[in-house]
C-alpha cells in the first residue's frame, strides 16, 4: 500500500466517524461529543503524520478549520467532564455541592451554543471541504518530490516514522516528574499522537517492526489516561477561577497534590515499562 492510498482509508475513516456523531451531539449527547472528539484529534493526527506528503496552503487552510472545529469541541468536553468529576465526589446527592447547579448550567448552555455551530454553514463547508480535499485535494496531483512521496510503500515511511516519534518521547518523558501542567499537556499531545498513529495501522497490516511499536500501546494508554486526567483537573481548575472572577466564588475542587501525585507516578512507571520494551 503507498502513502496516499493509506492516508485516504484512514481520513475517510476519522471524517465519517465525526459525521457519525455530528446529528447526537447536536441534541447534547455528552458520550457523542466525546466520540466525535476523538474522531476529529484521529484525522488531525493522520494529516500530521501525513504532512510531508500533503503540506501546501491548501492543508494548512484545512488543518485551520478542524483546529477552530476542535476548539468548539474540546470547549464544551472541559465542561462536561468538570460536571462528571463534580459528581464523583457525592454521586448520591450531587446537588449538595456548592455551585453544581451553577456548573450544569453553564454546560448546557455551552451544549445549546455548540448545537448553533454544528448547525451553521460553515460547519457543513467545512466537512465538505475536508471531504474534497481527501480525495482530490491538490496535494494528489502534484509532480515531483510530492509524487514520490505519494508512491513511497506505507510500511517503510510508518515504521520510520513511528520510531522516531517514539523515541523523542522517551526522552522528553524522562523529565515528567519536574514538568509544569503546561509542558505536561505539550509532552500529552505528544503522546497522543504516537498512540493514535500506531492505532491507524492496526487493521491495515502487519510488520515485525510495527508489532514491536503496537506492543508498547497499553503502556502509551496507560499514560494517556494519566495525563488526560491530570489535563482535565488542570482545565477544570481554570474554569472555576473563571467562575470566581464572575463572582461565583465556586470551591476549587481539582487539582489535588495526591491524586498529581499518584498520576504522575502511574505515567512515569509505564513510561519506563515502554523503554524497557526495546531492550
Amino acid at each position: 500500500m503507498t502513502c496516499d492510498t493509506a492516508f485516504r482509508v484512514i481520513a475517510r475513516r476519522y471524517l465519517e466517524d465525526v459525521t457519525n456523531n455530528h446529528e447526537a451531539t447536536r441534541k447534547g449527547d455528552p458520550s457523542a461529543l466525546h466520540r466525535m472528539r476523538i474522531a476529529l484529534t484521529h484525522l488531525r493526527a493522520a494529516i500530521l503524520f501525513f504532512s510531508p506528503m500533503l503540506a501546501d496552503s491548501q492543508q494548512t487552510e484545512i488543518t485551520d478549520e478542524l483546529k477552530w472545529l476542535n476548539a468548539q469541541l474540546g470547549a464544551v468536553r472541559d465542561l462536561d467532564v468538570a460536571v462528571e468529576r463534580l459528581t464523583e465526589l457525592n454521586r448520591e446527592k450531587p446537588e449538595a455541592i456548592s455551585h453544581y447547579k451553577l456548573w450544569k448550567q453553564k454546560s448546557a448552555d455551552s451544549h445549546r451554543k455548540l448545537a448553533q455551530v454544528l448547525g451553521s454553514l460553515k460547519y457543513r463547508r467545512l466537512i465538505k471541504n475536508v471531504s474534497n480535499w481527501i480525495e482530490n485535494g491538490r496535494w494528489s496531483t502534484k509532480e515531483g518530490k510530492h509524487a514520490e512521496k505519494r508512491a513511497t510503500p506505507i510500511l517503510a515511511y510508518s515504521g520510520n516514522k513511528l520510531t522516531r516519534w517514539r523515541q523523542k518521547l522517551l526522552k522528553k518523558s524522562r523529565r515528567l516528574a519536574k514538568m509544569s501542567p503546561k509542558r505536561r499537556h505539550r509532552l500529552r499531545l505528544l503522546n497522543k499522537k504516537l498512540t493514535y498513529s500506531i492505532d491507524f495501522f492496526q487493521d491495515l497490516f502487519s510488520d515485525e517492526r510495527l508489532s514491536r511499536l503496537q506492543a508498547g500501546l497499553k503502556y502509551l494508554r496507560k499514560v494517556q489516561r494519566s495525563l488526560g486526567q491530570l489535563n482535565d483537573d488542570a482545565n477544570a481548575h481554570s474554569l472555576a477561577a473563571e467562575l470566581q472572577r464572575e463572582g461565583a466564588h465556586a470551591d476549587l475542587y481539582f487539582l489535588g497534590p495526591k491524586r498529581e501525585k499518584r498520576l504522575l507516578r502511574t505515567a512515569t512507571a509505564a513510561y519506563r515499562r515502554l523503554d524497557a520494551l526495546n531492550k
